[in-house]
């Protein structure tokens, strides 16, 4: 089994994290390209690949809508917003979505493979584990931005 073009895959799932995601996630981070990218796990490849991006214009209830209701994701929200002294701010989160409804495998493997993909995308502020909407809703966010 090759594994040019991706990183080393994680020793207790055996998922590797494609090139592709981490270059998402810079234009993300640094040149503010996507608003959201939306990972998922093709257990064929045994990697973690981008599933989906969001344009800078696009809000928090689009990048919910596009998560799926019974399958587990990975997704970063570069989240805008303006303190209290007039600062305009961006925190990056990264959200681990694993809805009850989901597979139990699609649980486990999501679980184990979650903090290798972690490691590769430097730069997120906040974590957030959720298993339906209300627990990563706008005002969760905003409060853990704040």
């Amino acid at each position: 089994m090759s594994f040019r073009g991706l990183s080393r895959p994680n020793a207790s799932s055996g998922m590797g994290v494609a090139d592709q995601t981490k270059t998402i996630f810079m234009e993300l981070q640094r040149k503010k390209v996507h608003r959201y990218v939306i990972f998922k796990i093709d257990e064929k490849k045994r990697e973690v690949t981008v599933e989906k991006t969001g344009g800078p214009a696009e809000n928090y209830d689009d990048f919910t809508a596009s998560l799926p209701d019974n399958d587990c994701r990975y997704a970063v929200y570069d989240y805008d917003f303006v303190t209290s002294d007039n600062c305009q701010k961006s925190k990056i989160f990264f959200i681990a979505w694993s809805p009850s409804t989901s597979r139990i495998r699609a649980k486990m493997l999501y679980a184990t493979s979650k903090d290798r993909i972690r490691r590769e995308l430097d730069g997120i502020h906040y974590e957030i584990q959720a298993t339906d909407p209300t627990e990563m809703d706008l005002d969760v966010i905003r409060e853990r931005a704040n």
